[in-house]
């Protein structure tokens, strides 16, 4: 695609790329080259560490070997009761 830069000096790429990020960078030879890039909020930069990544791919083996399955609440509530007993006489 032949693109010219307009007086104002910009350059318009199209609306497929409207509201995207790029990193633009200029070489010696004046060649210039935009990276399509993803923005994370500081906030979040910690989801996106390689150790995150290991535990969510730990977290979804996990789920494929123990799909959900319904709950036996009076079993449940049985087991919370005896664990209060023993809690109390120690």
């Amino acid at each position: 695609m032949l693109k010219m830069v307009g007086t104002s000096g910009q350059l318009s790429l199209g609306k497929k790329y409207a509201g995207r990020y790029f990193e633009v960078t200029e070489r010696e030879d004046g060649a210039i080259v935009m990276v399509p890039m993803r923005v994370v909020p500081e906030s979040e930069a910690w989801l996106h560490t390689p150790e995150m990544r290991e535990r969510l791919l730990e977290a979804a083996r996990w789920m494929k070997e123990h799909p959900p399955a319904e709950t036996d609440i009076e079993a449940f509530l049985g087991d919370i009761d005896a664990r209060r007993q023993v809690k109390d006489q120690t």
